[in-house]
């Protein structure tokens, strides 16, 4: 079974027990530094690309660890998720859903996080290089518990049923299924797959 390495990831979130600590570059470990050569889940700050971006300069987002990551995935194949329209896309020129793939056989595919166990739809694109296309989701018939923008965004005024909305915590979640679907596709990659960037 092929080896993967988590990069951007949270330390305290699912990957440390689905890979241990020497697989994950978080925080602690600088994953900018990663030269493979094993395929990748790369998790990088999705702030500074997405609609709340001019908030991020607060965060300390740097948008530049989004193309290193991109630059990562291309080389050693695996997998990158952002939130879906993602400014990153645009970018790095990342095909987006149902287009033809790269130059690197990379291609986008849209997943809802709730079929994965989150507590709230939460759209996610996902750009796969050298692995398959995801799997039907576990939970395909889920319902939402909570809502991630409280009625805000694209769809304040709509009917929010009730749900509750989720905390900062709650959104930044990575369902455990999730991320056993993502190291999924990137041991799927063929190894090496290193390619020039």
């Amino acid at each position: 079974m092929n080896q993967v390495a988590a990069l951007y990831i949270d330390e305290r979130g699912p990957y440390p027990k689905l890979l241990g600590a020497d697989a994950c570059w978080g925080v602690t470990r600088d994953a900018r530094l990663y030269l493979g050569p094993h395929p990748v889940v790369a998790h990088p700050p999705c702030g500074p690309w997405g609609s709340f971006a001019h908030l991020c300069v607060s965060l300390a987002q740097d948008p530049d660890l989004g193309m290193r990551a991109v630059d990562q995935v291309r080389r050693y194949g695996g997998v990158l998720e952002h939130p879906r329209g993602s400014r990153l896309w645009d970018a790095a020129r990342l095909p987006k859903p149902g287009e033809i793939p790269d130059p690197w056989g990379g291609r986008t595919y849209e997943v809802d996080q709730l079929h994965w166990g989150h507590v709230a739809h939460k759209r996610t694109w996902l750009y796969v290089v050298g692995g398959p296309m995801p799997p039907s989701p576990p939970f395909p018939d889920r319902q939402p518990t909570h809502d991630l923008m409280g009625g805000r965004g694209r769809n304040a005024g709509a009917d929010r049923r009730g749900l509750k909305e989720a905390s900062k915590e709650l959104r930044r979640r990575t369902p455990v299924a999730f991320a056993e679907m993502l190291v999924h596709l990137a041991r799927c990659v063929p190894v090496p797959v290193r390619t020039a960037v």
